[in-house]
């Protein structure tokens, strides 16, 4: 997912336009794009060269990035940026023990995310196996609509905020099975808010199923949701529901009333 071009002036004197754009720089680096040219930042965030050229030579200076003169990557030191978000979260602490339970009951890969715009961002991973052609770990995004964390979380939404979605949200098909009408994504997240959970099969990458429920906070509010991915290969959509959904469920209601427990 590409960022969003940085702007070059605003007219708002409330934000810091350097900021924006230095956080450009960086978000242009992902799993397809580790490493980078000069030319190849710029065309991503939109800036001018000299300017892309400033803010790649300052992540160096600050060893938040490295280069061999030609190409520039981000080194592990940008990850304190993260850590200061996490750290002060508790929910990925407290889902922890209950995601490790989770997927030592049903030997499958268990996760916790929360919605972030249009993605989903993980924020606490159990892994099993690999289920996925792309490695997933904390901070992770996928499209929310594709996804059933998810789709958990947009079905939580308040009704404009979800018609604002819809109306704005890219529906690009990842495979073959993917929903792209908005009319039947708003259809598939009524049945969600309804019945308590969502399973989406095959939509996000072939091959791939996975169930997701809710996590509350204490006053009541949908704050994230956590997942059972698998295999369609290893289990069929029988198994999904009457093995993996009461467990999940179980796990979901747990960790909500741990929050609460936490709560002061």
């Amino acid at each position: 997912m590409n960022p969003k071009p940085a702007p070059e002036s605003s007219p708002d004197t409330t934000t810091v336009q350097s900021l924006a754009r230095g956080l450009a720089v960086i978000r242009s680096f992902n799993g397809e794009r580790p490493k980078q040219t000069l030319s190849e930042v710029a065309e991503v965030t939109g800036l001018a060269r000299a300017t892309a050229r400033r803010f790649l030579h300052t992540l160096v200076s600050l060893e938040y990035g490295g280069t061999d003169g030609t190409a520039f990557w981000l080194t592990p030191r940008v990850l304190e940026l993260g850590f200061s978000y996490l750290s002060g979260l508790e929910l990925p602490t407290i889902a922890q023990p209950r995601l490790e339970q989770l997927s030592r009951t049903l030997g499958e890969s268990s996760s916790l995310s929360v919605l972030d715009g249009a993605d989903v961002v993980y924020v606490n991973r159990v892994p099993v196996r690999k289920i996925m052609t792309v490695s997933i770990t904390i901070g992770t995004r996928f499209p929310a609509f594709a996804t059933s964390m998810g789709r958990v979380l947009l079905a939580a939404l308040p009704e404009d905020q979800l018609n604002k979605f819809l109306a704005v949200a890219d529906f690009d098909a990842l495979t073959s099975r993917t929903k792209t009408s908005p009319a039947d994504i708003k259809a598939e997240l009524a049945l969600v808010k309804d019945q308590g959970f969502a399973i989406v099969d095959q939509e996000l990458e072939p091959g791939l199923r996975s169930v997701a429920a809710p996590i509350y906070s204490p006053t009541g509010d949908v704050i994230a949701a956590i997942n059972i991915s698998t295999q369609s290969a290893l289990r069929d959509a029988g198994e999904l529901t009457h093995q993996v959904i009461p467990e999940l469920l179980n796990t979901a209601r747990a960790i909500s009333a741990d929050l609460k427990t936490a709560s002061p």
